[in-house]
């Protein structure tokens, strides 16, 4: 019965998917002019585990594609070729093609053949260029024949290793001609055969115009496993047994041959995951904690029953500690079902070295792209939505920040620009930071284009903050010239806007001619929340604990009013608004004196607040539901929980309610 493949698609589409990135960020790092072999291998072996793979599943296209990518990177750590831009940026399209055709298949759409039968044409153009190394013609001419005879002899632990000799064969049929010649002179008789072990040696001859090394890069998989001759056609005599030729049902059974390779992940796994969201990879780590957690879980419930059994009062003791034993290990397991959420932030910074290698050339720029943090965890959820902020933000670098070459030198710098990417936490947020030694923010002209648009009065003063905050009102532009790179306006609001639905938040420091850092301060994780719980009348809300400064009970001598501005409360010689809960929502309550209540000091945004509350309840871990998805968007309110005692709180928005004391 023949093997259904289909089951082992979505696997060998994620890896080479992940093989792709490999070898994306091979070409990156290459030296053009030099012959790095290690780097160069490595982004060898990742296209011939490609090519391989998708031989076996019977992508024939895909495998001919990179069949022809994988000889130029064979000539070149060879050294028959030079390492060129030219080939670097071929290479790097042609992995971008690949995408696109795995795309393709994964998905059953339509793929662009003629950017394919392009690239294949630049591809093959290359090889037959004039950019081959000094004597690479003569090495090429030794290693082409109108055919080969290879001599495949298997040690018997072939089998052993998962190694399929069918699957050689089938790799072959794509070079040329092939026929073989099964030599059976070891296998020994019926009652002594030993199912694990390989008797079998092939004679093989291929015709065509395939090169010597195409040849033996099929066998580099069972290097080790087998002893192996190729010579040319007509230059070696082979053993002959019975002629076997594969007719075609054989070959459809060898396009369903049941083994394929698995490469051995890094431990920086690639983000090819934007492709497929609704999976997630886990350390055998984190789920060996879970189920560690699990039979602590267990246990405790095993003597909670127990005890449950024939419980008297003079076992309260041992009930109480046994509720205690529970909550510990509830809590450790509700943080290992979190940890594995959580993703390094390598998965979002792997995008942006192919993204700056290509707007540089665009700009004519020369740009060195830092990265730090990568090995930072940060929620998949977070993760997945701050891509596409952290894009606009890079991209504005390169186009805005770092100057061409002439300007640098001009001024002084090295014509290399720097960018850095950095994550790390502090406290309970993720601090992400975009940073440039470019040209900094011009604040006059930021201040200019506001006066123009009515922004800002002529001649208003404007604290750098505020001048800052500009940037990210809808389209506002400084760029004197519309790009396909920015420069119509559209992008930096819409980071805003994406952020602080995180409930995140933007600072930026800027230095004309020195450069500008852009700060993003995320919260770890979106499902579960530390919070304060607080009473106004007979409703209970909840605050996040990260936007709680401190709470207090005022002196009559430290509240003010102010006209025009509503009240206010003095905290060691800083006057803040007082916005009364009670009011935000029209709540009766019977506490309205901010003397009889509670002033719980909140900052968000950079701005703080006094939020008078009648009482504080007390601290707990909520998990946080979307009230938007169930009920509507209201203003002030993130997102609702289920408290201990079945009722519905509601999780305060701090951030609206800074904004909300604005307009006040």
């Amino acid at each position: 019965m023949a093997l259904d493949l289909a089951q082992f698609h979505q696997t060998f589409f994620e890896e080479s998917l992940e093989g792709l990135d490999e070898m994306e960020s091979g070409l990156l790092h290459l030296d053009v002019g030099a012959t790095d072999v290690d780097v160069i291998n490595t982004i060898f072996r990742a296209a011939h585990s490609i090519k391989g793979g998708s031989a076996t599943f019977g992508f024939s296209g895909i495998a001919k594609f990179t069949h022809v990518m994988e000889t130029l990177l064979d000539e070149m750590r060879g050294g028959k070729r030079a390492v060129t831009q030219d080939a670097v940026d071929l290479l790097l399209e042609s992995v971008d093609c690949l995408r696109a055709m795995f795309a393709g298949v994964q998905h059953n759409t339509e793929v662009d053949q003629a950017r394919v039968a392009d690239l294949q044409a630049r591809l093959d153009a290359m090889q037959g260029g004039a950019s081959a190394a000094p004597g690479a013609a003569a090495h090429v001419a030794e290693t082409q024949s109108a055919g080969w005879v290879v001599n495949f002899r298997a040690l018997p632990h072939l089998l052993c290793n998962g190694n399929d000799p069918v699957r050689l064969f089938k790799e072959l049929q794509t070079l040329g001609d092939m026929r073989a010649v099964a030599d059976m002179r070891r296998v020994p008789p019926f009652e002594e055969l030993q199912p694990e072990q390989c008797y079998l040696a092939w004679d093989i001859t291929l015709a065509g115009a395939a090169k010597r090394a195409d040849v033996a890069d099929v066998f580099a998989w069972v290097e080790g496993d087998c002893e192996l001759s190729i010579n040319p056609l007509g230059a070696a005599a082979h053993n002959t047994t019975t002629m076997v030729s594969p007719p075609a049902s054989a070959a459809a059974d060898i396009g369903n041959a049941p083994v394929f390779e698995r490469r051995v992940a890094t431990l920086d796994r690639r983000s090819g995951a934007q492709t497929d969201a609704t999976s997630i990879r886990v350390g055998i780590d984190k789920v060996d904690t879970l189920v560690n957690m699990v039979g602590e879980l267990v246990i405790t419930q095993s003597m909670l029953s127990q005890l449950s059994e024939d419980f008297e009062m003079g076992r309260m003791q041992q009930l109480r500690d046994g509720l205690a034993q529970l909550q510990r290990n509830t809590r450790e397991l509700q943080e290992s079902v979190m940890r594995i959420r959580m993703l390094p932030m390598s998965f979002v910074f792997n995008r942006f070295p192919r993204m700056v290698h290509d707007l540089s050339q665009k700009l004519g720029k020369k740009v060195e792209l830092k990265m730090a943090g990568e090995q930072t965890e940060l929620d998949k959820t977070v993760m997945e939505k701050i891509g596409d902020p952290l894009v606009h933000l890079v991209r504005n670098s390169l186009d805005h920040g770092i100057e061409a070459p002439a300007a640098r030198r001009a001024a002084g710098k090295p014509e290399t620009g720097v960018l850095k990417l950095d994550a790390y936490h502090k406290g309970g947020n993720i601090i992400i930071e975009i940073s440039d030694d470019g040209a900094g923010i011009n604040k006059q002209k930021v201040l200019k284009r506001a006066v123009e648009r009515g922004l800002v009065k002529e001649g208003e003063a404007l604290p750098d903050e505020k001048i800052y905050e500009l940037i990210f009102m809808p389209g506002f532009s400084t760029a004197e010239v519309v790009s396909d790179v920015s420069g119509r306006g559209v992008g930096m609001d819409v980071v805003l806007r994406n952020i602080k639905s995180l409930g995140g938040a933007v600072e930026i420091a800027s230095r004309e001619g020195r450069g500008t850092t852009i700060s993003i301060r995320l919260p770890l994780t979106l499902a579960i929340l530390d919070g304060m719980s607080i009473s106004v009348a007979d409703q209970i809300f909840i605050i996040p604990l990260t936007f709680i400064v401190e709470s207090l009970q005022p002196a009559p001598r430290d509240l003010k009013t102010i006209a025009d501005q509503g009240r206010v409360v003095q905290v060691r010689g800083e006057y803040l608004p007082l916005v009364a809960l009670h009011r935000v929502f029209g709540i009766d309550s019977k506490i309205t004196d901010p003397e009889q209540g509670i002033l719980v000091l909140l900052e968000a945004e950079g701005k703080k607040i006094a939020l008078l509350v009648d009482a504080l309840v007390g601290q707990h871990q909520v998990v946080l539901k979307s009230l938007e998805s169930n009920y509507r968007k209201v203003d002030g309110v993130a997102g609702a929980t289920i408290m201990g005692d079945g009722r519905v709180a509601l999780i305060l928005d701090v951030a609206s309610l800074v904004r909300l004391s604005k307009r006040q």
